[in-house]
């Protein structure tokens, strides 16, 4: 059948042009899933659910359903978790996975790619861990709670950034790129804390595989291997499953699997041009058929340039475009749909008054602007950096409060680092609270210093 005979087959015409309809109706909601701070919004109402949840007549339901076995047989091997388990070290290792993705992308293309672009948003990642750690352990030094000190040191960027959009435009896009190079370098501060100060009872064996399936992930990376699947077996079924038995938490083998992640692409800038060109011209001279549609010979050159495109993004790229919409949309929300259903009541709220919930709240709102906003001002007036683009010490003065929004890390930091259920649940709550007060106090300042700078253009 000649392409001037398929275009005039009804049933080819109806299947074009419901491609079209669900073209167009899929292309507005991809461009809202691809704008992260749209997941903020979606952690806030996964916080309230939870919450909700928790403190309904159905709250022992809540309880009870992530308390739920779920097991996964191959052979004689079985691994069987809780739902809660699965979600804090199984869907969690997948946004550590990202981490890393983003941490190495920063590092070799980005933000943190040479000394003058990383200076300033490391040190003030630097003071911002710094501070809050020292601030808590000033309340929980030699007792109980001393090894929470990692809790108050986390952002989230998602919720930070989520909380920044709501200004629009006004914001400066260079204060965006601090803030989200800072928590970036954050995140790799976490992920150390994690590594070197919550790991224990270690089962060397265990590490010994791990070592082994890092080696061929490495090697893979070497030779050429461009296959997500092949990184994606390897990571999974050999060092994550490794990693969980080991005494090391399972999630930190997403950021070691992202390490290997190839970032050179299958064809270099040069080469894709030339093929883009040639199918191109292809294209043109190809016969066209009258009206909206294109003819199946087109539609084949179409499939090639596509398949060109992709060969010219690096497995690293593809992936982290592929991933952000998961871990962002779905994984996030649902670890704060799990993790955040506390049951409040008198004793819970007398109790932030305690070291433990104080020295978490007072490290997020205080430590984090102190750590972030003092470190800046010392690399600045140094001279060894210099403020973002369209920014005021005003402006970096709220980002330091948006710092403190550290919801998602500093969960499951505490998951990590306290024992006892009742100590968990009270960091929850101060966790939840501090994040609240520092995102409408880095709101209403940046709010405010935007507006200034917007009159002062004006007049």
């Amino acid at each position: 059948m000649t392409d001037k005979q398929s275009s005039r087959n009804p049933l080819d015409q109806v299947a074009r042009e419901r491609k079209v309809i669900i073209e167009k109706l899929i292309h507005p909601f991809e461009r809202l899933v691809r704008t992260r701070p749209i997941s903020g919004i979606l952690l806030f109402a996964s916080v309230l659910i939870a919450l909700v949840w928790a403190n309904s007549g159905f709250k022992d339901s809540y309880h009870h359903l992530w308390e739920t076995p779920f097991a996964i047989s191959i052979g004689d091997y079985t691994l069987s978790r809780t739902l809660h388990h699965w979600v804090n070290e199984g869907l969690m290792s997948i946004f550590f996975f990202l981490i890393g993705l983003e941490i190495k992308r920063e590092v070799i293309l980005g933000e943190l790619s040479s000394w003058k672009k990383a200076s300033l948003p490391v040190f003030a990642a630097i003071g911002g861990m710094l501070f809050p750690a020292l601030i808590f352990l000033l309340f929980n030094f030699g007792g109980e709670g001393e090894s929470g000190w990692g809790v108050p040191m986390a952002t989230d960027i998602a919720f930070a950034l989520g909380i920044l959009s709501l200004l629009g435009k006004r914001v400066p896009t260079s204060l965006k790129i601090f803030l989200t190079a800072l928590a970036i370098a954050d995140d790799l501060g976490a992920v150390l804390v994690i590594a070197f100060f919550y790991t224990e009872n270690l089962f060397i064996l265990y590490l010994e595989y791990a070592l082994v399936f890092l080696f061929l992930l490495a090697i893979g990376n070497i030779v050429g291997i461009r296959n997500t699947l092949f990184y994606s077996i390897l990571g999974i079924g050999g060092l994550w499953v490794a990693f969980l038995h080991s005494g090391v938490h399972a999630t930190l083998a997403g950021v070691i699997v992202a390490m290997t992640i190839p970032v050179k692409a299958k064809i270099n800038e040069r080469k894709f041009i030339n093929q883009i060109n040639k199918l191109m011209m292809k294209f043109k001279q190809t016969k066209t058929i009258k009206g909206f549609y294109v003819s199946y010979q087109q539609e084949e050159i179409l499939e090639d340039i596509t398949a060109t495109g992709k060969r010219a993004e690096s497995p690293l790229q593809s992936l982290e475009h592929l991933l952000s919409p998961l871990v962002y949309y779905l994984i996030i929300p649902v670890f704060a749909l799990v993790n955040s259903g506390i049951e409040i009541n008198t004793n819970l709220i007398s109790s932030m008054t305690s070291s433990i919930p104080l020295g978490i709240m007072l490290g997020l709102i205080l430590g984090k602007v102190l750590g972030i906003s003092g470190f800046s001002f010392l690399m600045i007036k140094a001279g060894w950096s210099e403020l973002p683009k369209n920014t005021s010490w005003g402006m970096m003065l709220g980002a330091g409060f948006l710092g403190g929004i550290g919801f998602t890390m500093s969960i499951f930091i505490s998951e990590l680092a306290f024992e006892t259920e009742i100590i968990r649940t009270q960091s929850k709550m101060a966790i939840m609270l501090a994040s609240t007060v520092a995102s409408i106090i880095g709101l209403s300042i940046i709010r405010y210093f935007t507006r200034s700078s917007a009159s002062k253009i004006n007049d």
